[in-house]
């Protein structure tokens, strides 16, 4: 492969700041180094410096917090995405908007390829790669972990000790971290043994629920539309939400999961995550969709969020698929406004209030008192149609004794 410019998904983690030298070494090219702001905060203190001196010729820093939040992670809100049950989808729902922005640039610069540091073993690889292949297809991609021939992280420490490159973290903290402003994720190295506790010194958006406040907090929360808006009666851009969020319910030890997942390259990988505020949104807003949506719309809603979870979690946000499950998804929402109080305490967030305009939960008919709208002697012809298939199944395994 010929390549005169390639543009480096960067971190200033240890692949990339390899991945820049490797590039200059195997190519001869110009290397141009795009970093996405997702919410890593000091992470991206002195990136562009770093980068420079490593060898790239220039280096984005681009600030796409706001529309992450906005068009990511709502939508997966909204959609009630959790993969396998636990997983939010914090490293997942990050992946298209920074390959997104990777793609723009490469166009912008006249680059022949886009380049990133995902092993050849995890599920980045896919996400990045489907997205490129979605936006730009006439880009040739280069994945070094592919590629080269130093196939284990201490081989990586021995490169940059060899050509002098810095690294933000050394062989006593073996273990990878990767952060936005839904969750922060934590693998391999000392994790890899799933009986293993964490130490609780890794964690950073949260406190144990052993240290957490002896009293609940109390949190409401309005959403319009299936979205977010405000948080204790203050309206907050999206990025603000997730920030003021990940805040209250993490100085309440909400938000700590420890999980072995599947990966969809076919191996089992344990991840150790924070997720404060999408803990406490997702349980919200499935709350308020309790009252607001009808039973066979929110069952079948039930079922096509695993489907747009596993969509996301396997890299296929850019396709008529998610697409298609986005504009169901969005039909759905256009009750979905109204107000939820959340009670967080020791690890725990629970429901404790909702209420909406919009509201199918009629309180005569729920009532155990008389209610003028439910007659209960209509339930008698009701559960003797019901139950119609079942007796008859009953009747007919007698009479074959």
């Amino acid at each position: 492969m010929e390549v005169k410019k390639v543009v480096l998904a960067y971190s200033g983690g240890l692949d990339t700041s390899i991945i820049v030298k490797w590039l200059l070494d195997t190519y001869g090219c110009e290397v141009i180094c795009y970093a996405a702001d997702v919410g890593q905060e000091e992470e991206l203190d002195g990136l562009d410096e770093k980068a420079r001196k490593t060898g790239a010729s220039k280096c984005y820093v681009e600030d796409l917090r706001e529309e992450f939040a906005r068009d990511y992670v709502f939508r997966a809100i909204k959609a009630n995405a959790v993969y396998e049950n636990r997983y939010l989808l914090g490293t997942s729902l990050a992946r298209p908007i920074i390959a997104k922005r990777h793609v723009e640039i490469a166009i912008k610069e006249g680059a022949d390829a886009v380049c990133h540091g995902a092993t050849g073993k995890g599920n980045d690889q896919v996400r990045f790669e489907m997205a490129f292949k979605a936006l730009a297809p006439e880009l040739n991609i280069i994945a070094p972990w592919r590629i080269w021939n130093m196939h284990s992280r201490s081989l990586l420490f021995d490169y940059a000790a060899k050509h002098n490159i810095p690294l933000p973290i050394t062989k006593d903290k073996p273990y990878s971290m990767d952060r936005n402003l839904l969750h922060i994720s934590f693998e391999g190295g000392i994790l890899e043994d799933p009986y293993r506790e964490p130490d609780n010194s890794m964690f950073i958006l949260t406190k144990s629920p052993e240290d957490a406040p002896d009293k609940p907090e109390y949190v409401e929360i309005d959403f319009e539309e299936g979205n977010p808006v405000s948080v204790n009666g203050e309206r907050l851009s999206p990025a603000s939400l997730m920030k003021k969020l990940n805040t209250i319910a993490g100085r309440n030890g909400v938000g700590r999961i420890d999980i072995v997942e599947n990966r969809l390259v076919g191996i089992k990988s344990r991840g150790v995550y924070e997720t404060p505020a999408g803990t406490v949104l997702m349980a919200a807003h499935r709350d308020l969709e309790s009252i607001c949506l009808d039973r066979d719309t929110q069952h079948l809603k039930d079922r096509l969020a695993i489907e747009f979870a596993e969509l996301v979690y396997n890299g296929l946000w850019f396709t008529k698929r998610r697409e298609s499950l986005d504009a169901f998804i969005d039909e759905t929402q256009r009750n979905v406004t109204g107000t939820v109080r959340v009670k967080l305490y020791k690890g725990q967030s629970m429901v404790v209030g909702r209420k909406s305009q919009f509201t199918l939960y009629h309180q005569d008919i729920a009532s155990f008192e008389h209610s003028a709208l439910y007659d209960h002697a209509d339930a008698t012809g009701f559960l003797n149609i019901f139950g119609l298939p079942i007796k008859v199944e009953a009747l007919l395994k007698k009479e074959r004794k």
